[in-house]
């Protein structure tokens, strides 16, 4: 149904949308703005499919706390260097391909996982499958080149919601999968081996339909429009834009919210197990209402992001998130301190409403910063998020370090992330006119400047 609704409707209109229609599929940005985050949610599956399998990876290769650990950094670590890379390819050859062949290759160390026998096999597989997480950059690229200035907050926090949503279901659904193939008769030794079959074909079918049913821009594909791959890898890109000091608070805000998403998504089920003696089933379930928060949260903060905008500027958005970082904290800090089981899913559910508002407000702020670097500025923020990730799993991989007292210690850190943010001057001359810099369209300038959107 799906497939045959978007093949039948041509596009309508070749600019930037003013407006979402979530249950068209008329247009080609509709259809982007659907396929790219669905295209996100398949890769969490792929990137996080092992996550919630741990507990029963870990006693089949006999792993140790520390080397659990250091496969969740692992999971985490190379996706920095690969968000940065994507960002700037995105930039020359285009989102639409530069997913295509991400889902491709990304899906051949998520199929193989399985034949990792030992420590140092399995970590090799988590290394390469983290390559995965650079689809997040494709996706936000994606929807900001599809919508206009006065929504790309909100249309980029849904995709970018909806897609980590992918997060929350993998932990419910991988737990299913494996307890399927094992009601089989095929030990627990297998059955986790095979459930990464799934994701993997998944990505398959997801390249298909990137491939075939999305543009590059509105226009029309870069090979179409002339934009993109006009000389070396380089040549293009203008690297002084990270001098821009906005970009380093955001690529720490995004450290502090998705960096702890993620962190809390591989780390879930094991505290879940660990500390209050649940079933791998009952671990991933909680688990999994954590990753659903953001159906909504996210696109939450994207749409009072460009709310904060319209009204107050660049300041307005700056301390929007600033404060969703600082309430973030307080319930990470709680959530550490819960007295029981219903009181830490209940700070559960409170820290992750704010974590992913925030995660929504960054990418609200990230189109805005530099226009003609939109992938750069993506991949370098992005590759923020991933730093904090894999320097909080750090914490969870210590002997002498419970996981309570790892999730005070994040909760602390991110308080003191959301000071600097709040701090931070948000709004510069170049925002403005700046003559070494070019001008943002009339649409952008207004949305930044204007006190009201109309």
């Amino acid at each position: 149904m799906f497939v045959s609704t978007i093949k039948s409707s041509p596009a309508i209109s070749d600019q930037p949308l003013n407006h979402i229609r979530l249950f068209s599929f008329k247009t080609v940005q509709m259809r982007t703005f659907h396929l790219t985050w669905l295209m996100f949610f398949t890769c969490f599956f792929g990137w996080f499919g092992l996550a919630p399998l741990m507990p029963a990876i870990r006693a089949d290769l006999g792993l140790t706390r520390v080397q659990v650990g250091n496969t969740i950094i692992a999971s985490v670590s190379s996706t920095i260097i690969a968000r940065l890379l994507i960002g700037r390819i995105c930039d020359v050859a285009g989102p639409r391909l530069t997913a295509v062949y991400l889902l491709l290759i990304g899906s051949v160390p998520v199929m193989l996982a399985g034949l990792a026998k030992d420590y140092t096999s399995f970590i090799l597989f988590r290394l390469a499958i983290g390559v995965i997480g650079a689809s997040f950059v494709i996706t936000q690229f994606h929807t900001s080149a599809m919508f206009a200035a006065r929504i790309k907050g909100t249309a980029s926090a849904i995709t970018g919601g909806w897609g980590n949503l992918g997060g929350g279901v993998t932990n419910m659904a991988m737990p299913l999968i494996f307890s399927v193939i094992a009601g089989f008769g095929i030990s627990s030794h297998l059955a986790w081996r095979y459930s990464m079959i799934v994701p993997g074909v998944m990505m398959w079918f997801m390249a298909y339909l990137y491939y075939r049913y999305t543009k590059d821009t509105p226009a029309g594909n870069f090979s179409e429009t002339g934009r993109g791959a006009a000389g070396p890898f380089f040549r293009r890109a203008n690297f002084s834009v990270l001098a821009d000091w906005r970009i380093g608070a955001l690529a720490l805000a995004y450290a502090m919210c998705f960096g702890m998403e993620i962190t809390f998504d591989n780390v879930a089920c094991l505290h879940f197990v660990d500390t209050f003696g649940m079933s791998l089933r009952s671990a991933g379930f909680w688990a999994g209402v954590f990753g659903a928060m953001n159906l909504f949260a996210r696109a939450l903060g994207g749409s009072l992001c460009d709310k904060a905008g319209g009204r107050w500027g660049m300041k307005g958005k700056g301390l929007l998130l600033a404060g969703a970082l600082l309430l973030e904290g307080l319930g990470l800090i709680a959530f550490a301190d819960s007295p029981g089981l219903p009181a830490a899913i209940a700070f559960m559910l409170a820290f992750a409403l704010f974590l992913k508002m925030a995660s929504g407000a960054v990418y609200g702020i990230v189109p805005f910063i530099n226009e003609k670097n939109v992938g750069l500025v993506s991949g370098v923020v992005g590759a923020g998020g991933n730093l904090g990730g894999m320097l909080f799993s750090c914490l969870f991989r210590s002997d002498s370090l419970q996981y309570t007292s790892a999730f005070a210690c994040i909760g602390v850190v991110v308080i003191v992330a959301a000071a600097l943010v709040a701090f931070t001057q948000w709004t510069r001359v170049a925002d403005v006119s700046d003559p070494g810099e070019p001008a943002p369209p009339l649409a952008e300038k207004s949305a930044l400047i204007q006190p009201r959107l109309s």
